[in-house]
């Protein structure tokens, strides 16, 4: 994989900050920030130089090694401690002047000049590292100054060097002020971290091994394995051909300034990641929507208004499709979803203008209740989204969820009012089993009307009119008799009457029988449709509460997860 170009990585981290704003604490937010800053600012300026800074406590011979390095006299060794307040630079080539601004380093020595120290009695020392090399090496005040400012001074450019050289002596090498303060934030930077051992003429051969062991093993613990850990003496020149041999390979490269700020974003970058904690699994976030909008379901009497659409289908089924005769008696019972105000007429008639959000529904479900109904669904959605998220990010998403929950009310009852849980149109089968009920109604009247014609003829004793008759067949102990057998069969058995209805008998009772025997088949049909449009009310009322879920809950917490998982990957990116 290709290394991430340093504009990328400091792009990243400055995305994965604006992300965390307000959800991660403000000094990380800050220390983010400033090495960001730096990242642009140094990237602005020269690339030629290498800042390599000489770092150390008080009595280190940090002077002494910046004078071994130069070949020169540039930094005065004082008897009197502290001895240096501000920062000294020796800078091997041209052009270097804007970058020690930007390093606020006004003292300055231009190795391979002559300088008005010098004499032919005292010739300049050479020094491989090169006059046009690029190399600026600092002096730094020191970090255990009594001098407040000084330390300040020396802290500033140990966050802005790009090489560092932390100058220890054999007395004080261990020092926990060394370690905890300075060289343990430094962890995972041990490319542009050099540690060297000075006064090491003061030590036997073996006393040095000894301590440079214990030197190394320290600063492997300080996080930065791999460091190169080495002994120097500047006074008898013991190990400064390998100091520098390291700066002029680094001043060589020009790669130590890119890599001291790489490993500074990444170092801080990782730090966010640790605090966006880790992201939850894709299916945990589906079925806990699954779950808040089942909740709201109920918060909302979505399963007393489906209730009430599969009742009412089944009673317009009856009352379209039943024995006319007894119709009335469905009547009778109240409609339960204009009760609940959910009839298409009734939702038109309270809102003439068609604005559904004037609308409400009658439900009995009471308001206190659906407000504690929806807190606990939301609080159990946003955990389960949230699960594995730190807590500044959990409390932001509970906060945007929670938000609308004094809306949910209101929002829930509007959705189901404005939901159509009514057929568009009326099955055309009601129309013909409607049509069939009324004619068989029609024969039923007519054959009422024929034998009570036949009964005024028989009351007057007149002669009556000629009835047709439906003769049908019968069954004898020789089989069946169809219409127009012999009335008695031949030889010894009795004969066989078939048997005869008149035709006004046959269209009452007929037409009555058939009446009721086609209501009952179609209420079984009419069960079966109510069932159907329950159904579909359903899916619709559920697309309605999942819209209110998505506007008031959902979209506002994924908002909130969405910056998490922007933050998340902006910094992984940084930290890579």
């Amino acid at each position: 994989m290709s290394r991430l170009d340093l504009g990328d990585r400091t792009t990243a981290l400055e995305t994965a900050v604006r992300d965390a704003e307000g959800r991660i604490e403000p000094a990380l937010l800050d220390e983010a920030r400033a090495v960001a800053t730096r990242a642009r600012e140094r990237g602005g300026l020269s690339a030629e130089h290498t800042v390599v800074a000489l770092a150390g406590a008080t009595g280190s011979g940090k002077s002494s090694v910046l004078n071994a390095v130069a070949g020169v006299a540039i930094a005065q060794p004082g008897v009197r401690r502290p001895t240096t307040s501000h920062a000294m630079a020796a800078v091997w080539g041209d052009g270097a002047d804007p970058l020690l601004d930007w390093l606020e380093v006004g003292r300055r020595h231009q190795v391979g000049a002559p300088s008005s120290d010098e004499t032919p009695a005292a010739p300049r020392r050479r020094t491989p590292v090169g006059d046009n090399s690029g190399l600026v090496l600092l002096d730094l005040p020191d970090h255990d100054s009594i001098v407040t400012e000084h330390r300040m001074r020396a802290e500033r450019l140990v966050q802005r060097a790009d090489l560092l050289v932390w100058v220890v002596d054999p007395q004080k090498y261990a020092d926990a002020a060394l370690h905890e303060g300075f060289l343990r934030p430094l962890a995972g930077r041990a490319e542009v971290v050099v540690v060297a051992l000075n006064q090491a003429d003061r030590l036997t051969p073996d006393e040095t091994s000894a301590m440079l062991a214990d030197l190394g093993r320290l600063v492997a613990q300080d996080g930065l394995q791999g460091a190169r850990v080495l002994a120097v003496s500047a006074k008898t020149g013991q190990g400064m051909d390998e100091l520098r041999g390291l700066l002029a390979k680094a001043a060589a490269r020009r790669e130590a300034a890119t890599a001291r700020l790489a490993a500074d974003e990444r170092a801080v970058a990782q730090k966010i990641v640790d605090e966006c904690g880790t992201a939850p699994p894709s299916r945990q976030g589906n079925q806990a929507k699954g779950d808040l909008v089942a909740a709201l379901e109920a918060a909302a009497g979505v399963a007393t208004v489906v209730d009430a659409v599969r009742v009412s289908a089944r009673r317009d089924a009856r009352a379209a499709t039943g024995w006319p005769l007894t119709r009335w008696v469905g009547r009778l019972r109240k409609d339960p979803l204009r009760r609940l105000g959910l009839r298409t007429a009734d939702r038109e008639h309270r809102a003439p203008s068609g604005r559904d959000d004037l609308v409400r529904t009658s439900l009995p479900t009471a308001r206190p209740a659906v407000r504690s109904a929806a807190a606990s669904a939301v609080r159990r959605y946003v955990e389960e989204v949230t699960r594995g998220a730190a807590d500044p990010w959990v409390l932001a998403a509970r906060s945007r969820g929670q938000a609308g929950i004094d809306r949910l009310p209101d929002a829930l009852d509007q959705a189901v009012a404005a939901t159509r849980v009514e057929a568009s149109r009326r099955p055309v089968w009601w129309s013909l089993v409607n049509t069939v009920q009324w004619t068989l109604i029609a024969v039923v009247a007519a054959g009422l009307l024929w034998l009570l014609g036949l009964f005024g003829f028989a009351y007057l004793q007149l002669p009556p009119p000629p009835t047709p008759v439906l003769t049908l067949p019968t069954w004898s102990g020789e089989g069946i008799v169809f219409p127009g057998a012999p009335e008695s069969g031949a030889g010894d058995g009795p004969g066989v009457d078939p048997f005869r209805i008149p035709w006004p008998t046959l269209m009452v009772l007929g037409g009555l029988a058939l009446g009721l025997l086609l209501a009952l088949v179609c209420r079984v049909f009419g069960a079966l449709g109510a069932r159907r449009r329950a159904m579909g009310a359903r899916r619709r009322l559920r697309q309605s509460v999942g819209a209110v879920a998505d506007e008031l809950v959902r979209t506002p917490v994924g908002d909130e997860l969405a910056r998490l998982a922007s933050c998340r990957t902006a910094a992984t990116v940084a930290a890579s």
